[in-house]
């Protein structure tokens, strides 16, 4: 647990506990269950000593927006914070990594689901490639749902679907689904855990579908 103490307040020291020291101006204060806590903007703000990819997936779990479509739980839920307020945190004072945290902000969204679709995205954008979108929804031409993909190139009908470990019942779910989209004419791309952990693999992946659909 981290725990801050403004101005002159004694730090906590105990075992588990992390102690800072706060400035007012940089620290917005909001209650949570009758406790005192820094909102979710400024939090966020107080991290920039996070990888970069790190941050953008915090920001983009914060500013998620729960809009509505098939399957998708929870819409219309408010987000946690907006982009707008990250950078108004940001920009409140003195910050570390002020500069990461600014190019963060950039990359960060409202529609990404998990923080291995923020990374995809962020490594295809850094390599220099289009943006996709996130979580795409995918109708056939008689205009059936068949999908909801993490992220796509609709104009090309790629897709990008990242596999984590999964029940079988989820996987063969994901197996039909996939073929669903490949019968319609989609090019899916499926990132297992070792593409996604050669960021460059995955790039030529990504650069050679679409140029196959250019």
């Amino acid at each position: 647990m981290h725990v801050s103490g403004l101005g002159a307040a004694p730090l906590v020291r105990t075992r588990g506990v992390a102690a800072h020291r706060a400035r007012a101006a940089t620290s917005a204060v909001t209650v949570i269950d009758g406790m005192p806590a820094t909102t979710a903007a400024s939090t966020w703000a107080s991290l920039g000593g996070l990888a970069l990819l790190d941050l953008v997936a915090l920001g983009d779990y914060f500013c998620r927006a729960w809009r509505p479509g098939p399957g998708r739980p929870n819409a219309g839920m408010p987000s946690i914070a907006t982009p707008d307020e990250l950078r108004i945190a940001v920009d409140s004072g003195r910050r570390v990594g002020i500069r990461r945290l600014r190019q963060a902000i950039k990359l960060i969204r409202t529609d990404s689901w998990s923080p291995r679709e923020s990374a995809v995205r962020c490594h295809l954008v850094l390599a220099g490639l289009p943006e996709p979108e996130l979580n795409h929804d995918v109708y056939d031409d008689s205009g059936r749902f068949l999908a909801c993909v993490d992220l796509a190139y609709p104009e090309r009908r790629v897709a990008i679907e990242y596999h984590g470990m999964l029940h079988r019942d989820r996987y063969a779910a994901d197996v039909e689904r996939i073929a669903a989209l490949r019968a319609a004419g989609w090019i899916v791309i499926e990132v297992t855990a070792a593409l996604f952990r050669t960021p460059d693999g995955l790039v030529a992946r990504v650069r050679a579908a679409l140029r196959g659909r250019s």
